[in-house]
């Protein structure tokens, strides 16, 4: 991983969490579910953009779809204009096996229910989780104890975490501006004063 000013800003967090390492058999097992699900359910995983390198600062976000967590209806989606209709986004990258996330999650879900509850001028901003190389039943259970209430979409393969976003370690946190360009990226556990901050932030535009 290079040293940028980007990177930088998550050196006072958690270490994050190295992607788990998994045999290859259960690497075809699980890509061969998503494919069954997609065949049966009609909910396919969708990606575009990337394939160019790490997206950073100033870069187009990389289009994405994934099946809800847990559902087979419905995706959470990542368009060109960020979270939707030019609505500025942050997309929270984590699982439950990382254990930065079991701290930063809570936290962060806590802060996101207060806005929506408070009719805070920050839920303007989209929130958006991806929960990656999870078993679907730890991913379910980790949200739920965390009181996640915003959408999760189940990236099973790390096919958007890894793929589009070249990300290996757990957490990471995305934040898009309502045009779809990435205004920042941390490495590392959020802090809630940072997340508000960065709420703040893409409302102002940058």
């Amino acid at each position: 991983m290079s040293t940028s000013d980007d990177q930088l800003e998550g050196a006072e967090g958690a270490k994050p969490a190295r992607r788990r390492p998994r045999p290859i058999f259960l690497v075809i097992g699980v890509v061969l579910a998503v494919a069954l699900a997609a065949g049966l359910f009609g909910v396919g995983l969708q990606v575009t953009g990337g394939g160019s390198g790490r997206p950073g600062k100033g870069s187009a976000t990389p289009h994405f779809a994934l099946p809800v967590l847990g559902s087979t209806h419905g995706k959470v989606a990542v368009p060109a204009d960020g979270g939707g209709g030019g609505r500025p986004a942050i997309l929270l990258f984590f699982a439950s096996w990382c254990s930065p996330c079991q701290k930063e999650i809570p936290a962060l879900a806590a802060t996101y229910r207060h806005q929506e509850a408070d009719g805070s001028k920050l839920r303007k901003v989209a929130l958006i989780g991806v929960d990656g190389n999870d078993p679907t039943a730890n991913a379910l259970a980790f949200v739920h104890s965390s009181g996640v209430t915003f959408p999760v979409g189940a990236d099973l393969a790390f096919t958007v975490t890894q793929t589009l976003f070249d990300f290996n370690y757990l957490p990471e946190a995305v934040f898009v501006e309502g045009n779809g360009t990435i205004a920042g990226i941390h490495y590392g556990a959020l802090s809630t004063s940072a997340f508000v901050s960065w709420e703040r932030k893409l409302l102002a535009g940058g």
